[in-house]
């Protein structure tokens, strides 16, 4: 198998809606230059294809309040049409086994993780990422959800990065004990950040799979990670 389903169930962000998450790069290496070889999870709304969701606003099932969601004026980077869209297909076509904890445990024993390659990992029982990382040998992971005051923050802070837009948001995610992920304009980090090694501006230094900082406060790092706007 390429891919596993890890959870079928309601939405954590809406308690509601039914979505699933598939796990894939069991076999095939991900294409994705600036990650690298790392295990892919897909976070989708199991009845709604992802871009028709988009359109409708049902993405707010596995993205939440999300400021990138088209239908709030924003542009998210993830081309929905595109892998989401074939992972969904082969979904409904039974392409993918459900397997239990033990058995994903040991299928993703000794890989990297990306957690929430689409979707929010926060709409996610947190359980189901707690299990993978028990053997994964590491993991990266972001949430736009570190605000949502309908959800229950502790312990994320742990396992993803708070994704921010500005300074100040870059302010509040750290009173919250998170470390964050900040998009800028400009090339101008402070004290408290670094350049992230995978892109241009920092000389693609490393990819994803092999520098991991971007773990929440589980990585090695005590810096918070900055992008030039792309």
């Amino acid at each position: 198998m390429n891919g596993i389903i890890l959870y079928e169930g309601k939405s954590q962000l809406d308690n509601e809606s039914d979505i699933v998450v598939i796990l894939t790069g069991l076999k095939n290496k991900s294409a994705n230059t600036k990650t690298g070889n790392m295990l892919q999870t897909w976070i989708i709304n199991k009845n709604v294809a992802p871009h028709d969701a988009v359109k409708t606003g049902q993405d707010a099932s596995i993205c939440g309040d999300c400021t990138h969601r088209p239908i709030n004026g924003g542009k998210c980077y993830v081309k929905t049409f595109q892998a989401p869209l074939s992972v969904y297909k082969a979904y409904h076509k039974g392409n993918y086994e459900l397997v239990s904890d033990t058995q994903a445990c040991e299928l993703v024993k000794d890989r990297v993780l990306r957690i929430g390659s689409y979707g929010d990992p926060l709409a996610v029982p947190q359980s189901i990422w707690n299990n993978l990382l028990k053997t994964v040998k590491g993991h990266t992971g972001y949430t736009h959800q570190w605000q949502n005051k309908k959800i229950l923050a502790e312990g994320w802070n742990k396992i993803v990065m708070a994704s921010v837009e500005s300074r100040q948001e870059a302010k509040q995610a750290t009173t919250q004990n998170y470390r964050y992920f900040r998009v800028m304009r400009e090339n101008e980090t402070d004290k408290n950040e670094i350049l992230c090694p995978a892109s241009k501006e920092a000389g693609v230094k490393s990819e994803c799979a092999k520098c991991k900082l971007c773990a929440g406060t589980s990585s090695k790092s005590f810096k918070s990670i900055a992008i030039v706007q792309h």
